[in-house]
């Protein structure tokens, strides 16, 4: 064993005991280990030991609780101890403070099942991380990946550093050996050879085959000075244990074992397994996995999998060379990565070849991790070796991320997030196939059912209110979002029908037509986008106005929503499906309700076209963040501004600045900074904007500009780029209209702005010249909206470049594809020596071609 343990466990003294009884029952940590200095009183040499503080956990506390009681769990400590110095980390206190207070400190469970969920993987407290061959090795087999090894250490440290217990099985000894020995005998056969026959001969020499179990005995002590060296860099002490399968059939042995690495962990210190491959025996035949006591260690598989069981551990991560399990064998046309897997699906397993280095292969590892599932132990197998994924897979999988495959033995009641993406897109083929009076009807009846039903929607909304309510989390406008009235239904059920009767002409809409040549003709049509995917906060009026849009244009639709709005999401979701059932296609329409974090529903880039965020700033900047791979339709921000000019009509002014900021605060379209031309300052039309915002309870932040015409003025704006998104503005003084446009390019999101003048010239300037959205010339912001277009409802609004801008409806919701008809046309016939040219001559549009029938 290699590794020193520098720290030491002492019991209590008297006076600390006596401060432990007095911890709050409340904290909600499981077991808190912190060492520090004890300068006992009595004492004059203040004697220095490391004492292990453990509370035990009576309840659970809530998470909004958990800064408080971590406060007070110091509190104590520092009551119970004077604390000079720390005698193994200085920053432990700090330490302990921070990953409480970020939810990071692992709870104890009771052992004996696994987890259910990926989500559950954050409480992992023990944790085993197998490296595979082909994680450790290079790719030439000789030698270690370093840096892929450093990141490995890295993320093991910092996860050790957060009160868990890590420990590693790792390969590699034979591969450092086979370096070593590989550059000894070059090196002795150089000399050798340049000694007798002279350095021309030096490139004839050939490397015998080297033996495994002599490379692991010449491997071993550098591999594990290696992993010294790393771990020594995060302050974390390591121990080497080499064990071989007799050592798991011996009783005594194993009580041995287990007995040191429970020490090893109780001291804080990093386990490093291998087998022993310098003495190891060959395994025997069929000698595998036989039942539940008993697995044969003959590679680091199966060794990690009784480790872990036998250890207790909470979770084992297998990494490999391959990004997880397939149904087939990767790198065939039809292999799916698998994200859960159940122990009844082996039979729809096929396996392929083994990696190209070690021993075991993928079947191994599912032997393993069932072996280790069985024995209470949860396990995910992922890749190891993805140079974009390495640096974090380990703490991505701990985080309940959707990284590899994760093992599970509760198979959920309905499909995955993946069988309900591929329901809905088959679903959504036959929706866009539909004849335009289908779609119309489906739309109409959902409009329907939204009032003959709406006692249970008010019902279940009633009961997501009363949650919201007692629980506290949100605030008075997201409950206003959350809420649900009659009214609001009968305004749902006419935009809907809006709807309705858009779509007549919505799909297959014939937009260009050109004669290319004789007999040749060239269409451009609009088709769906494809599967969309809508995650909203706290407005499940969304879903249907997302719905309908989705349905009249022919789209996919998968919906996540807030699970504050839970009860009225699944009713609602359930009228949709009620209304797309009429014609046959149900399962166009997909709710997700399982555990699926937005950022992994984000990675679905080969099922998911589109995704479409309706909430927060801070929601719609994740997503963006998470989404790589799918295009994101959507804002980050809404700060919208109003532009009075010196040349604007005072109740104009007063009304539209009011209805701007006050019908609606935490809406996007809601105006945050207030533009003032400089004559109007000490006017009795800026007096009574400020009288009017000061009777509306508004909070004004006063721009730089503007605050240094004040001698008393109010709060100065920390930013002129904030989205209050509540009765909070800015007020900002400007010289001229360009300057106001200046301004709004400068700090604005390009969401929606206003002028407010009498003078046309003037407006009209600010109209062609402001690039935004949304610009308007004396009237509202709160106009930037789908249903006040006449769209019928909207998706959201964007101020992106390219697509659709602005408030996006039905048209923001399709795509176009061409459709080319000829009579054997080929692009030879066109070349020099053909007999046909090219007209492109532009067709009408209505225009029905002989012999073709028309799309439109």
């Amino acid at each position: 064993m290699s590794g020193r343990a520098n720290r030491q466990a002492f019991s209590l003294p008297p006076s600390a005991n006596n401060h432990v009884n007095d911890l709050p029952v409340t904290s909600p940590f499981s077991t808190v280990c912190v060492c520090v200095c004890v300068k006992r009183e009595k004492d004059k040499d203040a004697d220095k030991e490391c004492v292990c503080v453990c509370m035990r956990e009576r309840e659970r506390a809530i998470d909004r609780e958990r800064l408080s009681c971590t406060d007070q769990v110091i509190m104590y400590l520092q009551k119970m101890f004077s604390c000079s110095q720390l005698l193994a980390r200085p920053n432990a206190l700090q330490t302990f403070r921070r990953a409480a207070s970020q939810g990071k400190m692992p709870l104890a469970r009771a052992h004996g099942k696994s987890f259910a969920h990926r989500s559950d993987l954050r409480q992992a407290k023990r944790i085993v991380v197998k490296l595979g061959s082909a994680v450790v090795t290079r790719g030439d087999e000789c030698g270690l990946a370093l840096g892929r090894l450093a990141s490995i250490v890295e993320q093991v440290a910092m996860l050790q550093n957060q009160g868990r217990e890590m420990m590693i099985v790792t390969s590699g000894a034979v591969a450092f050996g086979k370096q070593r020995l590989r550059h000894e005998i070059l090196l002795s056969q150089s000399v050798r050879q340049a000694l007798h026959s002279g350095q021309n001969q030096l490139k004839d020499m050939s490397l015998p085959v080297l033996e495994a179990r002599a490379c692991a005995a010449a491997g071993q002590s550098g591999l594990m000075a290696l992993y010294e060296a790393m771990f020594t860099q995060y302050s974390t002490c390591t121990a080497q244990i080499l064990v071989t399968n007799l050592d798991f059939h011996d009783d005594q042995k194993r009580r041995n074992l287990n007995s040191t690495l429970h020490e090893l962990l109780r001291m804080n210190i990093v386990p490093i397994i291998n087998t022993n491959d310098a003495v190891v025996p060959p395994p025997e035949p069929n000698s595998d996995l036989q039942g539940v006591n008993v697995i044969s260690i003959k590679d680091n598989d199966s060794l990690a999998a009784r480790l872990a069981v036998e250890m207790r551990a909470d979770l084992l991560i297998a990494l490999s060379d391959v990004e997880g399990l397939y149904d087939s064998p990767p790198g065939s046309d039809d292999a799916k990565l698998l994200d859960t897997f159940y122990p009844g699906d082996q039979h729809s397993i096929t396996y392929g070849t083994k990696s190209r280095v070690g021993i075991g292969g993928m079947e191994a590892k599912v032997k393993a991790a069932l072996w280790a599932l069985q024995g209470g132990t949860s396990v995910v197998i992922a890749n190891g070796t993805h140079p974009k994924v390495t640096g974090h897979v380990i703490t991505d999988i701990v985080e309940g991320k959707k990284v590899g495959t994760f093992f599970s033995e509760v198979k959920p009641a309905g499909p995955t997030v993946e069988q309900q993406t591929e329901m809905a897109r088959s679903a959504g083929r036959t929706l866009a196939s539909l004849e335009p009076e289908q779609r119309s009807d489906i739309i109409c009846t959902l409009a329907d059912l939204l009032t003959e039903r709406k006692d249970e929607i008010l019902s279940a909304n009633k009961k997501d209110m009363e949650h919201a309510v007692s629980t506290g989390r949100l605030s008075p406008a997201m409950l206003k979002r959350l809420s649900l009235s009659s009214s609001k239904l009968n305004s749902l059920s006419i935009g809907l029908r809006q709807i309705a009767v858009s779509s007549q002409d919505s799909v297959g809409r014939v937009l260009r037509r050109t004669r290319v040549a004789n007999n040749l003709e060239l269409e451009q049509i609009t088709v769906p986008i494809g599967v969309l995917l809508v995650i909203f906060e706290s407005r499940p009026d969304c879903l249907p106005q997302v719905s309908a849009l989705a349905i009249a244009s022919g789209n996919a639709l998968l919906l996540k929503g807030g699970k504050e709005a839970a009860n009225t999401n699944r009713i609602l979701h359930e009228l949709a499906q009620e209304a797309l059932s009429i014609h046959g296609v149900k399962d166009a329409i997909q709710l997700v309700s399982t555990r699926e974090e937005v950022e992994d529903l984000c990675r679905l880039e080969k099922m998911i076209d589109l995704i479409i965020p309706r909430g927060s700033s801070e929601l719609v900047r994740e997503i963006q963040r998470a989404a790589k791979g799918i295009p994101v339709l959507g804002h980050s921000e809404g700060i919208c501004h109003v532009y009075v000019d010196h040349e604007a009509s005072v109740d104009k002014a007063i009304k539209i600045v009011q209805d701007s900021k006050c019908d609606y605060p935490a809406a996007c379209n809601a105006m945050e900074t207030l533009l003032v031309h400089r004559d109007l300052l000490r006017t009795p039309l800026f007096d009574q904007i400020i009288d009017m915002l000061r009777t509306e309870h508004v909070k004004i932040h006063a721009g730089p500009k503007f605050a240094s015409y004040l001698t008393f003025s109010p709060s100065e704006v920390k930013s002129l780029r904030t989205e209050y998104g509540d009765l909070e503005c800015c007020i900002e003084v400007v010289d001229s209209m360009q300057e106001a446009i200046d301004h709004i390019h400068k700090y604005g999101s390009s969401h929606t702005d206003v002028i407010v003048t009498e003078n046309e010239d003037t407006a009209e300037q600010f109209l062609q010249q402001l690039d935004s959205a949304c610009v308007f010339w004396n009237t509202s912001s709160r106009f930037a909206d789908g249903y006040r277009f006449g769209l019928g409802a909207e998706v959201g609004i964007s101020t992106a470049r390219i697509h659709a801008r602005g408030p996006v409806g039905l048209e923001g919701l399709l795509t176009t594809k061409w459709v080319l008809r000829g009579e054997g046309h080929t692009v030879a016939d066109f070349s020099e020596q053909g007999s046909m040219t090219y007209l492109h001559e532009s067709l009408p549009v209505a225009q029905v071609l002989p012999g073709r029938r028309t799309t439109s």
